[in-house]
């Protein structure tokens, strides 16, 4: 194996490429330290060493650091990682490692992410905001099951709607209408939002 390519990265780390391929990233003294040097060969016996015990102990390390800052589901935690500079799979290998723990478990987020915000936004949005953040449609599809009971979606158009300070009683056709759009954009359906502005069931 030959060392194609060292490319500055920062003032403090440089990327490394064996046989034209990016291999990982490495500070200026462990460089030195295992003469990585531009144009010579490296051993199979060093590459390994340079991914074992320092790129995958760092990776696994930043990982941690990252969950510990906030929660994060699979596919946030990967793309953290990515931003990196970590191979595909030194990042499997640390993403292993954190779940062996239970650091990390998609469906417990999801379920975490719905029970946060049930009573304030509609199930549609929070469908589109779990999608976003990489989780599997079936997954989410499980924590909405798990985690709606039924006048859940009333519930947070009635705290929505009392945040507008909207008036069922003397509200005018205009302002109907008004509160009618605002609770469609945010994505809960007609009858839902039909039942709560319906005087009859304000104080249901």
């Amino acid at each position: 194996m030959v060392v194609t390519q060292i490319e500055p990265l920062t003032k403090t780390k440089w990327k490394v490429y064996i046989d034209g391929k990016f291999a990982f990233v490495l500070y200026k003294g462990e460089l030195s330290r295992f003469r990585i040097v531009q144009g010579e060969d490296v051993s199979e016996e060093i590459y390994e060493k340079i991914k074992n015990e320092v790129i995958l102990k760092r990776v696994k390390l930043r990982a941690l650091h990252l969950l510990n800052q906030m929660d994060r589901t699979e596919e946030q935690l990967r793309t953290k990682l990515r931003q990196g500079h970590y191979t595909d799979d030194m990042i499997d290998t640390a993403i292993s490692y954190v779940k062996s723990f239970g650091y990390i478990e998609d469906s417990a987020y999801a379920k975490r992410f719905v029970l946060s915000r049930q009573d304030s936004k509609s199930r549609k949005e929070i469908y589109a905001k779990l999608c976003q953040k990489g989780i599997a449609k079936d997954v989410i599809a499980n924590a909405m099951e798990e985690c709606y009971e039924d006048g859940e979606e009333l519930t947070a158009i009635k705290k929505l709607v009392e945040k507008k300070r909207f008036d069922p009683y003397n509200a005018t056709d205009s302002e109907r209408q008004k509160i009618y759009g605002y609770l469609a954009r945010k994505g809960f359906s007609y009858d839902s939002i039909r039942q709560v502005i319906q005087i009859s069931d304000w104080n249901a």
